[in-house]
Protein backbone atom coordinates (compact mmCIF):
# COMPACT_ATOMS: atom_id res chain seq x y z
CA UNK A 1 0.00 0.00 0.00
CA UNK A 2 1.37 3.41 -0.99
CA UNK A 3 1.42 6.39 1.36
CA UNK A 4 1.99 10.10 0.98
CA UNK A 5 5.00 11.41 2.86
CA UNK A 6 5.83 14.85 4.15
CA UNK A 7 9.10 15.92 2.50
CA UNK A 8 10.29 17.69 5.65
CA UNK A 9 10.07 14.45 7.58
CA UNK A 10 12.62 12.91 5.24
CA UNK A 11 15.06 15.75 5.61
CA UNK A 12 14.67 16.00 9.36
CA UNK A 13 14.99 12.28 10.01
CA UNK A 14 18.28 11.49 11.76
CA UNK A 15 19.35 14.98 10.66
CA UNK A 16 22.87 15.93 11.80
CA UNK A 17 23.38 19.04 13.82
CA UNK A 18 24.93 20.78 10.77
CA UNK A 19 23.27 20.31 7.33
CA UNK A 20 24.95 22.09 4.53
CA UNK A 21 23.22 24.17 1.88
CA UNK A 22 24.06 21.53 -0.66
CA UNK A 23 22.01 18.82 1.13
CA UNK A 24 19.05 21.18 1.67
CA UNK A 25 19.08 22.17 -1.97
CA UNK A 26 19.12 18.54 -3.03
CA UNK A 27 16.20 17.73 -0.73
CA UNK A 28 14.23 20.72 -1.94
CA UNK A 29 14.68 19.79 -5.57
CA UNK A 30 13.92 16.17 -4.88
CA UNK A 31 10.70 16.83 -3.04
CA UNK A 32 9.40 19.84 -4.86
CA UNK A 33 5.67 20.22 -5.50
CA UNK A 34 5.93 18.28 -8.71
CA UNK A 35 7.49 15.34 -6.91
CA UNK A 36 4.92 14.72 -4.17
CA UNK A 37 3.44 11.75 -5.92
CA UNK A 38 3.10 8.41 -4.27
CA UNK A 39 6.54 6.83 -3.54
CA UNK A 40 7.15 3.34 -2.18
CA UNK A 41 9.28 2.67 0.90
CA UNK A 42 12.26 1.31 -1.06
CA UNK A 43 12.53 4.47 -3.08
CA UNK A 44 12.24 6.58 0.06
CA UNK A 45 15.02 4.65 1.76
CA UNK A 46 17.18 5.01 -1.30
CA UNK A 47 16.65 8.74 -1.38
CA UNK A 48 17.36 9.01 2.34
CA UNK A 49 20.65 7.11 1.85
CA UNK A 50 21.66 9.45 -0.96
CA UNK A 51 20.91 12.52 1.15
CA UNK A 52 22.91 11.10 4.05
CA UNK A 53 25.79 10.32 1.71
CA UNK A 54 25.74 13.91 0.44
CA UNK A 55 25.63 15.19 3.99
CA UNK A 56 28.66 13.01 4.95
CA UNK A 57 30.58 14.29 1.92
CA UNK A 58 29.83 17.87 2.87
CA UNK A 59 31.12 17.19 6.38
CA UNK A 60 34.30 15.69 4.92
CA UNK A 61 34.81 18.82 2.79
CA UNK A 62 34.22 21.05 5.80
CA UNK A 63 36.74 19.02 7.80
CA UNK A 64 39.28 19.23 4.95
CA UNK A 65 38.68 22.97 4.72
CA UNK A 66 39.31 23.35 8.44
CA UNK A 67 42.52 21.31 8.09
CA UNK A 68 43.65 23.54 5.21
CA UNK A 69 42.93 26.65 7.24
CA UNK A 70 44.96 25.25 10.14
CA UNK A 71 47.83 24.32 7.81
CA UNK A 72 47.72 27.77 6.18
CA UNK A 73 48.02 29.41 9.58
CA UNK A 74 50.96 27.13 10.47
CA UNK A 75 52.55 27.84 7.07
CA UNK A 76 52.21 31.59 7.55
CA UNK A 77 53.74 31.29 11.01
CA UNK A 78 56.58 29.14 9.64
CA UNK A 79 57.17 31.57 6.76
CA UNK A 80 57.32 34.47 9.19
CA UNK A 81 59.72 32.55 11.41
CA UNK A 82 61.88 31.60 8.41
CA UNK A 83 61.96 35.23 7.32
CA UNK A 84 63.11 36.24 10.79
CA UNK A 85 65.77 33.51 10.76
CA UNK A 86 66.90 34.58 7.28
CA UNK A 87 67.07 38.21 8.38
CA UNK A 88 69.06 37.32 11.48
CA UNK A 89 71.32 35.11 9.37
CA UNK A 90 71.90 37.93 6.90
CA UNK A 91 72.76 40.28 9.75
CA UNK A 92 75.14 37.72 11.23
CA UNK A 93 76.74 37.14 7.82
CA UNK A 94 77.16 40.87 7.28
CA UNK A 95 78.73 41.19 10.71
CA UNK A 96 81.09 38.29 10.00
CA UNK A 97 82.05 39.76 6.63
CA UNK A 98 82.78 43.07 8.30
CA UNK A 99 84.90 41.36 10.94
CA UNK A 100 86.83 39.38 8.29
CA UNK A 101 87.27 42.36 5.94
CA UNK A 102 90.67 43.08 7.51
CA UNK A 103 91.90 39.66 6.37
CA UNK A 104 91.01 40.47 2.77
CA UNK A 105 93.08 43.66 2.99
CA UNK A 106 96.21 41.83 4.15
CA UNK A 107 98.61 40.31 1.62
CA UNK A 108 101.47 37.97 2.48
CA UNK A 109 104.63 37.17 0.53
CA UNK A 110 108.05 35.85 1.31
CA UNK A 111 111.00 33.73 0.27
CA UNK A 112 113.32 31.04 1.55
CA UNK A 113 116.88 30.25 0.44
CA UNK A 114 119.20 27.37 1.30
CA UNK A 115 122.87 28.03 0.50
CA UNK A 116 126.17 26.20 0.41
CA UNK A 117 129.12 28.59 0.48
CA UNK A 118 132.87 28.20 0.04
CA UNK A 119 135.28 31.12 0.62
CA UNK A 120 138.94 31.07 -0.44
CA UNK A 121 140.53 34.15 1.15
CA UNK A 122 144.31 34.41 0.84
CA UNK A 123 144.45 36.34 4.12
CA UNK A 124 143.17 33.20 5.86
CA UNK A 125 145.02 29.92 6.36
CA UNK A 126 142.16 27.67 5.26
CA UNK A 127 139.11 27.75 3.04
CA UNK A 128 135.81 28.37 4.73
CA UNK A 129 132.80 26.09 4.10
CA UNK A 130 129.37 26.73 5.59
CA UNK A 131 125.67 26.05 5.16
CA UNK A 132 123.33 29.04 5.42
CA UNK A 133 119.65 29.85 5.24
CA UNK A 134 117.64 32.99 4.67
CA UNK A 135 113.94 33.25 5.44
CA UNK A 136 111.81 36.38 4.99
CA UNK A 137 108.10 37.15 5.22
CA UNK A 138 106.24 40.38 4.61
CA UNK A 139 102.63 41.38 5.32
CA UNK A 140 101.04 44.57 4.05
CA UNK A 141 97.55 45.94 4.52
CA UNK A 142 95.61 48.49 2.46
CA UNK A 143 94.26 50.60 5.32
CA UNK A 144 92.45 53.07 3.01
CA UNK A 145 92.50 53.79 -0.70
CA UNK A 146 95.68 55.84 -0.28
CA UNK A 147 97.33 54.44 2.87
CA UNK A 148 99.12 51.12 3.19
CA UNK A 149 101.27 49.75 6.01
CA UNK A 150 103.80 46.94 5.81
CA UNK A 151 105.61 44.71 8.26
CA UNK A 152 108.39 42.20 7.61
CA UNK A 153 110.51 39.69 9.53
CA UNK A 154 113.78 38.11 8.44
CA UNK A 155 116.31 35.59 9.69
CA UNK A 156 119.86 36.51 10.68
CA UNK A 157 121.34 38.98 13.09
CA UNK A 158 121.72 42.75 13.20
CA UNK A 159 123.87 43.06 10.05
CA UNK A 160 122.25 45.85 7.94
CA UNK A 161 123.21 44.19 4.65
CA UNK A 162 122.64 40.48 5.33
CA UNK A 163 119.80 38.32 6.61
CA UNK A 164 121.71 35.04 6.26
CA UNK A 165 121.84 32.65 9.19
CA UNK A 166 124.65 30.08 9.44
CA UNK A 167 123.54 26.59 10.44
CA UNK A 168 125.18 24.82 13.36
CA UNK A 169 125.83 25.58 17.01
CA UNK A 170 124.32 22.27 17.98
CA UNK A 171 121.03 22.93 16.23
CA UNK A 172 120.31 26.05 18.27
CA UNK A 173 117.27 28.19 17.50
CA UNK A 174 117.96 31.02 15.08
CA UNK A 175 117.25 34.71 15.33
CA UNK A 176 114.31 36.51 13.74
CA UNK A 177 114.52 40.30 13.40
CA UNK A 178 112.47 43.26 12.24
CA UNK A 179 113.26 43.68 8.54
CA UNK A 180 110.47 46.05 7.46
CA UNK A 181 108.03 48.40 9.20
CA UNK A 182 106.69 51.20 7.03
CA UNK A 183 103.77 53.24 5.73
CA UNK A 184 103.13 53.95 2.05
CA UNK A 185 100.96 56.91 0.97
CA UNK A 186 99.77 57.15 -2.64
CA UNK A 187 97.53 60.21 -2.47
CA UNK A 188 99.32 61.87 -5.42
CA UNK A 189 99.27 60.36 -8.91
CA UNK A 190 102.27 58.13 -9.74
CA UNK A 191 103.75 58.87 -6.30
CA UNK A 192 104.64 56.91 -3.19
CA UNK A 193 105.63 58.51 0.12
CA UNK A 194 107.30 56.04 2.48
CA UNK A 195 108.21 56.24 6.13
CA UNK A 196 109.78 53.89 8.67
CA UNK A 197 112.06 51.00 7.68
CA UNK A 198 111.42 50.24 4.01
CA UNK A 199 112.92 48.67 0.90
CA UNK A 200 115.53 50.77 -0.88
CA UNK A 201 113.65 53.33 -3.00
CA UNK A 202 116.58 54.07 -5.35
CA UNK A 203 116.80 52.50 -8.79
CA UNK A 204 119.77 50.12 -9.19
CA UNK A 205 120.66 49.40 -12.85
CA UNK A 206 120.29 45.64 -13.42
CA UNK A 207 120.00 45.39 -9.61
CA UNK A 208 123.77 45.66 -9.27
CA UNK A 209 125.23 46.36 -5.81
CA UNK A 210 127.97 48.91 -6.53
CA UNK A 211 126.42 51.35 -4.02
CA UNK A 212 123.55 49.46 -2.36
CA UNK A 213 123.37 45.86 -1.21
CA UNK A 214 120.02 44.32 -2.14
CA UNK A 215 119.23 43.54 1.50
CA UNK A 216 119.83 47.06 2.81
CA UNK A 217 116.69 48.61 4.36
CA UNK A 218 116.95 52.40 4.81
CA UNK A 219 115.23 54.06 7.77
CA UNK A 220 113.56 57.46 7.59
CA UNK A 221 111.36 59.14 4.97
CA UNK A 222 111.40 58.52 1.21
CA UNK A 223 109.44 59.26 -1.94
CA UNK A 224 109.13 57.68 -5.39
CA UNK A 225 107.66 59.18 -8.56
CA UNK A 226 107.29 57.35 -11.87
CA UNK A 227 104.99 58.24 -14.78
CA UNK A 228 106.43 55.61 -17.09
CA UNK A 229 108.86 58.01 -18.76
CA UNK A 230 110.29 60.20 -16.00
CA UNK A 231 111.12 58.86 -12.56
CA UNK A 232 112.55 60.37 -9.42
CA UNK A 233 113.45 58.90 -6.04
CA UNK A 234 114.61 60.53 -2.83
CA UNK A 235 115.16 59.72 0.82
CA UNK A 236 116.27 61.16 4.13
CA UNK A 237 117.88 58.22 5.92
CA UNK A 238 118.70 58.08 9.60
CA UNK A 239 122.03 56.40 10.35
CA UNK A 240 121.63 57.64 13.92
CA UNK A 241 118.51 59.51 15.05
CA UNK A 242 119.13 59.66 18.82
CA UNK A 243 121.72 62.10 20.10
CA UNK A 244 121.53 60.41 23.50
CA UNK A 245 122.59 57.04 22.10
CA UNK A 246 126.23 57.43 23.10
CA UNK A 247 127.29 59.08 19.83
CA UNK A 248 128.07 62.78 19.83
CA UNK A 249 125.62 63.74 17.07
CA UNK A 250 122.74 62.44 15.07
CA UNK A 251 123.78 61.30 11.58
CA UNK A 252 121.46 61.83 8.64
CA UNK A 253 122.14 60.74 5.07
CA UNK A 254 120.08 61.87 2.10
CA UNK A 255 119.87 61.06 -1.58
CA UNK A 256 118.12 62.27 -4.72
CA UNK A 257 117.78 60.50 -8.06
CA UNK A 258 116.35 61.43 -11.48
CA UNK A 259 115.97 59.16 -14.48
CA UNK A 260 114.39 58.66 -17.90
CA UNK A 261 112.87 55.43 -19.22
CA UNK A 262 112.86 55.59 -23.03
CA UNK A 263 111.49 53.12 -25.56
CA UNK A 264 113.98 53.36 -28.42
CA UNK A 265 112.01 50.83 -30.49
CA UNK A 266 109.73 47.84 -30.05
CA UNK A 267 112.67 45.78 -28.81
CA UNK A 268 115.00 48.32 -27.18
CA UNK A 269 114.46 50.14 -23.90
CA UNK A 270 117.01 52.57 -22.44
CA UNK A 271 117.03 53.65 -18.78
CA UNK A 272 119.41 56.46 -17.83
CA UNK A 273 119.77 58.47 -14.67
CA UNK A 274 121.79 60.53 -12.23
CA UNK A 275 121.91 60.26 -8.42
CA UNK A 276 123.51 62.19 -5.59
CA UNK A 277 124.02 60.77 -2.10
CA UNK A 278 125.25 62.86 0.83
CA UNK A 279 126.43 61.23 4.05
CA UNK A 280 128.25 63.71 6.34
CA UNK A 281 130.24 61.37 8.60
CA UNK A 282 133.73 62.91 8.56
CA UNK A 283 134.99 62.82 12.14
CA UNK A 284 132.06 60.67 13.26
CA UNK A 285 132.37 57.20 14.87
CA UNK A 286 132.07 54.17 12.60
CA UNK A 287 128.53 52.95 12.10
CA UNK A 288 127.29 49.48 13.10
CA UNK A 289 130.74 48.09 13.97
CA UNK A 290 133.19 50.42 15.77
CA UNK A 291 136.13 48.27 14.64
CA UNK A 292 135.20 47.82 10.95
CA UNK A 293 135.00 50.65 8.41
CA UNK A 294 134.05 48.24 5.57
CA UNK A 295 136.94 49.52 3.48
CA UNK A 296 136.56 53.28 4.05
CA UNK A 297 139.52 55.40 5.18
CA UNK A 298 139.63 56.17 8.90
CA UNK A 299 141.37 58.35 11.44
CA UNK A 300 141.96 57.77 15.15
CA UNK A 301 140.49 60.32 17.55
CA UNK A 302 141.92 61.46 20.88
CA UNK A 303 140.23 58.57 22.68
CA UNK A 304 141.79 56.02 20.36
CA UNK A 305 138.50 55.25 18.55
CA UNK A 306 138.17 54.99 14.79
CA UNK A 307 136.33 57.72 12.87
CA UNK A 308 135.51 58.28 9.21
CA UNK A 309 138.16 60.32 7.40
CA UNK A 310 135.81 61.78 4.77
CA UNK A 311 132.25 62.72 4.07
CA UNK A 312 130.49 60.90 1.24
CA UNK A 313 129.21 63.26 -1.45
CA UNK A 314 128.75 60.62 -4.10
CA UNK A 315 127.59 61.47 -7.63
CA UNK A 316 126.27 58.53 -9.67
CA UNK A 317 125.61 58.19 -13.41
CA UNK A 318 124.04 55.02 -14.82
CA UNK A 319 122.52 53.51 -17.96
CA UNK A 320 120.79 50.20 -18.68
CA UNK A 321 119.78 48.89 -22.11
CA UNK A 322 117.13 46.17 -22.29
CA UNK A 323 116.34 44.11 -25.38
CA UNK A 324 115.78 40.53 -26.56
CA UNK A 325 118.27 38.09 -28.04
CA UNK A 326 116.90 34.91 -29.66
CA UNK A 327 113.55 35.58 -27.94
CA UNK A 328 115.29 35.79 -24.56
CA UNK A 329 115.31 38.93 -22.39
CA UNK A 330 118.74 40.53 -22.31
CA UNK A 331 120.31 43.62 -20.79
CA UNK A 332 123.61 45.46 -20.46
CA UNK A 333 124.40 48.19 -17.93
CA UNK A 334 127.07 50.59 -16.75
CA UNK A 335 127.18 52.28 -13.34
CA UNK A 336 129.71 54.96 -12.29
CA UNK A 337 130.12 56.84 -9.00
CA UNK A 338 132.52 59.46 -7.62
CA UNK A 339 132.83 60.92 -4.12
CA UNK A 340 133.37 64.69 -4.34
CA UNK A 341 135.05 65.03 -0.91
CA UNK A 342 138.39 63.17 -1.12
CA UNK A 343 140.88 63.71 -3.94
CA UNK A 344 142.04 60.12 -4.26
CA UNK A 345 140.55 56.64 -4.09
CA UNK A 346 137.14 58.18 -4.70
CA UNK A 347 135.64 56.48 -7.78
CA UNK A 348 133.86 53.26 -8.56
CA UNK A 349 132.32 51.64 -11.60
CA UNK A 350 130.60 48.46 -12.71
CA UNK A 351 129.66 47.04 -16.09
CA UNK A 352 127.71 43.89 -16.83
CA UNK A 353 125.29 41.90 -18.95
CA UNK A 354 122.51 39.37 -18.42
CA UNK A 355 120.75 36.92 -20.74
CA UNK A 356 117.51 35.05 -20.00
CA UNK A 357 115.32 34.97 -16.90
CA UNK A 358 114.83 31.97 -14.60
CA UNK A 359 111.15 32.43 -13.75
CA UNK A 360 108.96 29.68 -15.24
CA UNK A 361 109.89 26.00 -15.23
CA UNK A 362 112.70 25.22 -17.62
CA UNK A 363 113.85 28.82 -18.10
CA UNK A 364 117.38 29.97 -17.29
CA UNK A 365 119.63 32.99 -17.03
CA UNK A 366 123.31 33.90 -17.18
CA UNK A 367 124.99 37.07 -15.94
CA UNK A 368 128.40 38.67 -15.69
CA UNK A 369 129.58 41.80 -13.84
CA UNK A 370 132.96 43.44 -13.48
CA UNK A 371 133.32 45.97 -10.67
CA UNK A 372 136.05 48.26 -9.36
CA UNK A 373 135.25 50.25 -6.20
CA UNK A 374 137.79 52.54 -4.53
CA UNK A 375 138.02 52.79 -0.76
CA UNK A 376 136.21 56.12 -0.38
CA UNK A 377 133.86 56.17 -3.38
CA UNK A 378 130.78 55.34 -1.29
CA UNK A 379 129.89 54.46 2.29
CA UNK A 380 131.22 50.90 2.63
CA UNK A 381 128.53 49.88 5.12
CA UNK A 382 125.80 49.78 2.46
CA UNK A 383 127.66 48.04 -0.40
CA UNK A 384 127.48 44.40 -1.52
CA UNK A 385 128.15 42.16 1.49
CA UNK A 386 129.48 39.30 -0.71
CA UNK A 387 131.72 41.02 -3.27
CA UNK A 388 135.27 40.83 -1.90
CA UNK A 389 133.85 40.00 1.52
CA UNK A 390 131.85 43.22 1.67
CA UNK A 391 132.62 46.93 1.62
CA UNK A 392 134.85 49.03 -0.63
CA UNK A 393 138.43 48.82 -1.91
CA UNK A 394 137.63 45.74 -4.00
CA UNK A 395 137.54 44.83 -7.67
CA UNK A 396 136.94 41.79 -9.83
CA UNK A 397 134.33 39.63 -11.53
CA UNK A 398 131.01 38.10 -10.60
CA UNK A 399 129.56 35.22 -12.66
CA UNK A 400 125.98 34.09 -12.09
CA UNK A 401 123.74 31.35 -13.48
CA UNK A 402 120.25 30.17 -12.54
CA UNK A 403 117.73 27.56 -13.70
CA UNK A 404 114.02 27.45 -12.79
CA UNK A 405 113.12 23.99 -11.47
CA UNK A 406 109.50 25.11 -11.26
CA UNK A 407 107.55 28.34 -11.02
CA UNK A 408 109.00 30.25 -8.04
CA UNK A 409 111.59 27.52 -7.42
CA UNK A 410 115.12 27.95 -8.81
CA UNK A 411 118.65 26.62 -8.56
CA UNK A 412 121.42 29.24 -8.74
CA UNK A 413 125.21 29.45 -8.69
CA UNK A 414 127.36 32.56 -8.14
CA UNK A 415 131.14 32.76 -8.31
CA UNK A 416 133.14 35.81 -7.16
CA UNK A 417 136.72 36.25 -8.45
CA UNK A 418 137.88 39.35 -6.57
CA UNK A 419 140.92 41.26 -5.36
CA UNK A 420 140.59 43.22 -2.11
CA UNK A 421 142.60 45.75 -0.18
CA UNK A 422 145.57 47.86 -1.18
CA UNK A 423 147.67 44.74 -1.73
CA UNK A 424 144.94 43.19 -3.95
CA UNK A 425 144.65 39.93 -2.03
CA UNK A 426 142.89 37.12 -3.91
CA UNK A 427 139.37 36.47 -2.72
CA UNK A 428 137.20 33.76 -4.33
CA UNK A 429 133.70 32.90 -3.22
CA UNK A 430 131.30 30.18 -4.42
CA UNK A 431 127.59 30.19 -3.58
CA UNK A 432 125.14 27.42 -4.51
CA UNK A 433 121.51 28.29 -3.79
CA UNK A 434 118.11 26.67 -3.78
CA UNK A 435 115.49 29.42 -3.77
CA UNK A 436 111.74 29.46 -3.12
CA UNK A 437 109.28 32.35 -3.42
CA UNK A 438 105.71 32.44 -2.18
Amino acid sequence: MKRRLNPLSIINRDRPSLVSGTALMAGTLLFSAGSLASIDDATVQKLIAQVEMLNARVQELESADETLRTENVALREATTENAKVAQESAKASAGLSEKLAWAERIKLKGDFRYRYENIDDDTKDDDRDRQRIRARIEANSQVTDTWKVGFGLASGGEDPVSTNQTLGDGGSTKGINLDLAYFDWTGLENTHVLGGKYKNPFYRPAKNALIWDGDYRPEGIAFQYDNGFLFSNGAVMMLESDNDSGDEDTITSWGLQFGINTALSDTFQLITGVSYYNTPVSGEPLQFDPDDSFGNSTIVNADGDLEYAYDFESLELFAELRTTVADLPASVFVDWVENQDPDDDNTGWAIGAKLGKAKKRGTWQLGYTYQDLDADAVLGLTTDSDFGGGGTNVKGSLIKAAYALDTNVSFAVAYFINDKGDDETDYDRLQVDLKYKY
